[in-house]
């Protein structure tokens, strides 16, 4: 993959949700299928089952990294979770939050609140820069990190 960033932001514009296009993006190369990836974050999307919870494209971008790591030993779970800090930091810092509802400014979990979102074209205006950050970051850290 040439470009993860804009392979992720492209994959976000056909219709993905955020958590499916960060994690897809990036699964391929580190050993899992496409087809696979793209139905394990599937229920990520909304902030966790359009939850307004922890970002999609946070929590793709987070199963990324996991996937790139071997976490079956103590330090190698410690590893992972200082990588995943890391992360969460990076984006905290540009975006001032991890969590959909904040980011969005709508309570999703709510029909009304969903449809407000919908309405106000907030998803087109932040969603495909959140998927441009987590995809950005996610490329960093797996290339500092291994």
């Amino acid at each position: 993959m040439d470009n993860p960033v804009e392979h992720a932001s492209a994959r976000f514009a056909q219709g993905l949700n955020c958590a499916q296009a960060v994690f897809a993006t990036f699964a391929p190369a580190l050993g899992l299928d496409e087809t696979a990836a793209l139905r394990l974050a599937s229920p990520l999307g909304g902030g966790i089952g359009r939850s307004g919870n922890v970002c999609g494209a946070v929590t793709g971008g987070l199963m990324a990294l996991g996937l790139g790591r071997d976490a079956s030993t103590p330090e190698g779970k410690e590893s992972t979770y200082l990588l995943a800090e890391e992360f969460i930091r990076r984006f905290r810092e540009k975006h001032g939050t991890i969590l959909c509802h904040v980011l969005l400014g709508y309570d999703i979990s709510a029909p009304e609140g969903l449809a407000a979102a919908r309405g106000s074209g907030r998803f087109k205006e932040i969603c495909p820069f959140v998927v441009r950050t987590a995809a950005e970051m996610t490329a960093i850290l797996l290339a500092e990190k291994g």
